[in-house]
């Protein structure tokens, strides 16, 4: 499990993993709630399989720069079912969508604010109110090497082309809420809590912001068409044990899972029965789900997918993308990537760059 000392300031929190007497007690509750779900069902009625879902992954953000609202309304009109927001916060404590701590990889901030940089030469949101932020233009992700700057990944939106800007995620919100009430759909969000413990030594609780932003705009249940996700588990537990409980809510928690060592005790059917006590789904890395020795003609899954699907959890890994080197080698082209971790793997739902190419597959796979 992941190092306790990574939780600075959780003396209160209850490490639901490594507490048998809790553990067990969650689970049996759990175990109660399962069955009361299914009292006075009736034992012959047909189940239709699960829908797929299409995450779109910081928006269309194969086509526009990423995490832009222009990014959000193109995912939105490609069909995604729920649309991805990455959270961080302003030095006025404001949750702005940007995936990274800092905003020299997407934005202009060198130029417009130089020498607001820290020691390690990064522009920190947290450092600049979002009345500063909202002066800075958004473009492409770019990296910069020997003073030339590229796109991370070429043939998408060119640099610095049109105008885009950082918004907010309550205004993300109204405009998914605004097109549902304009269309009739009914999309969802999957906002991911950057670095909690990041913002705590900086002085912010964004798992508190959060919780406060989605109750304000009706999020509040699991039936609502909203999941939480964070990388930090000791987060996710406080959310569930303490956050949600203070204000009566309880909305899906989505433990995300990278290839990093510090996950790997996780990795194994115990490790998704102890999630499975205070989360209802996982994100993996797609290299969790599959054997690196896999072929185009002998893909192998890990099993990780069985184990989580017996705990009860839903299956959404990231991230894919239809560029030939973002996908695994086994993969023959776009379509096929889809096919193998829908189809052979199993899995509930993508979190991909392309909504458009993702629903097509799904469409033409009934």
């Amino acid at each position: 499990m992941l190092s306790a000392s990574r939780a600075p300031g959780r003396s209160r929190l209850i490490d639901v993993i490594r507490n048998p007497i809790l553990l067990s007690v969650l689970m049996l509750a759990g175990c109660a709630a399962s069955s009361g779900d299914q009292a006075g069902s009736d034992e012959h009625e047909i189940v239709l399989p699960a829908k797929k879902l299409v995450i779109a992954h910081r928006g269309a953000s194969g086509y526009l720069p990423e995490h832009t609202i222009a990014a959000k309304a193109m995912a939105y009109a490609q069909g995604a079912d729920y649309i991805e927001q990455d959270l961080v916060m302003t030095k006025d404590g404001k949750l702005v969508v940007l995936h990274d701590r800092y905003l020299d990889t997407v934005t202009d901030v060198a130029s417009v604010f130089p020498g607001r940089n820290r020691e390690d030469g990064r522009f920190y949101v947290i450092d600049f109110t979002l009345a500063e932020i909202k002066q800075l233009s958004v473009s492409e992700r770019f990296e910069t090497e020997d003073g030339a700057v590229r796109l991370v990944f070429k043939d998408r939106f060119p640099l610095w082309k049109s105008s885009f800007r950082v918004h907010t995620f309550a205004e993300e919100i109204e405009l998914i809420q605004g097109l549902n009430d304009s269309t009739g759909k009914s999309i969802g969000l999957y906002p991911e809590m950057k670095s909690p413990a990041f913002h705590r030594d900086e002085g912010k609780d964004i798992a508190s912001a959060t919780l406060d932003v989605l109750m304000a705009y009706g999020y509040k249940s699991k039936s609502d068409k909203v999941f939480l996700q964070c990388f930090d588990p000791y987060e996710l537990q406080r959310i569930y044990i303490e956050l949600m409980p203070e204000r009566q809510m309880s909305v899906r928690l989505i433990q995300l899972i990278s290839t990093s060592e510090e996950y790997r005790r996780l990795l194994s059917a115990d490790g998704m029965k102890q999630l499975a006590t205070f989360v209802d789904g996982i994100g993996p890395s797609v290299l969790l789900l599959i054997e690196q020795d896999s072929t185009s003609s002998s893909v192998r899954a890990t099993g990780l997918t069985g184990f989580a699907h017996a705990a009860g959890l839903k299956v959404h890994p990231y991230t894919f993308r239809r560029e030939r080197d973002q996908m695994p080698p086994f993969a023959k082209d776009y379509d096929d990537f889809l096919r193998i971790f829908f189809d052979e793997i199993g899995v509930d739902g993508v979190f991909t760059d392309f909504p458009d190419l993702t629903v097509q597959y799904l469409e033409a796979r009934h």
